[in-house]
């Protein structure tokens, strides 16, 4: 007979965002440097640039904690700049949504005049996303991108060590090797096998044991990619 399945309620899973818990490998070291050694930058508008999951987040908000910034939503930065004096700004995520350009432009001139800051974060390169007022592309041509690559054997077994810590799962190493190995070499990837992982294993009130991994590795592999619940 089977054995029964729980439905797990769907509890949020708040990321832990300390410089301690921050995964360091080849792929990201340019970029943790760069957040290390502010305010030591060779500009004072950057980009951290890197694919879905690849910690750019992380990296922001450690970067706003020591710098005291304040964060800003990309499509409303026109309002805000009278409230920031020399105050260092962050842009999360600035090609996720349609961006104030304007108020960009305004930004970054009102960053250099006071002698502060900006961080921006992106999944693209500044010159791709589809700005266009000519002086805000100059602008941005002007800011240092620093990329977060895709990530190497190190940096995807501690993204996914650390994944399941903030869902308070304890994982063997083992496990975690196993599914390096095995999964598309993508951070999107290991945040959705950890996602996966995590519901079957409440669902069958089990250990995530490397039988368990296997079986959604299998899936993955037999077309169910996107791991749907």
């Amino acid at each position: 007979m089977d054995k029964p399945r729980q439905l797990p309620l769907d509890f949020s899973h708040a990321p832990g965002y300390s410089r301690d818990e921050l995964v360091v490998s080849p792929a990201n070291e340019e970029a943790v440097a760069l957040i290390d050694r502010w305010p030591d930058w060779p500009a004072p508008v950057m980009v951290l640039s890197g694919p879905t999951g690849a910690g750019k987040t992380h990296l922001a908000e450690i970067w706003r904690s020591v710098s005291e910034a304040m964060a800003l939503h990309p499509a409303k930065l026109s309002q805000a700049i009278g409230l920031l004096d020399s105050r260092p700004v962050l842009i999360d995520d600035a090609d996720g949504a349609a961006i104030d350009e304007n108020g960009l432009f305004h930004l970054i001139n009102h960053v250099r005049a006071n002698g502060s800051y900006l961080l921006m974060t992106a999944r693209r390169f500044p010159l791709a996303w589809g700005v266009r007022l000519p002086d805000l592309v100059s602008r941005l041509k002007a800011a240092p991108t620093v990329e977060i690559h895709e990530p190497d054997d190190a940096l995807l077994a501690g993204v996914m060590t650390k994944l399941f810590a903030d869902r308070q799962v304890e994982v063997d190493l083992p496990v975690v090797q196993y599914l390096v190995r095995r999964i598309e070499r993508s951070l999107a990837t290991a945040i959705r096998v950890v996602e996966r992982l995590d519901r079957m294993a409440l669902e069958e009130h089990s250990r995530i044991t490397r039988a368990l991994a296997a079986e959604a590795v299998n899936a993955m592999d037999e077309g169910q990619g996107e791991l749907g619940f």
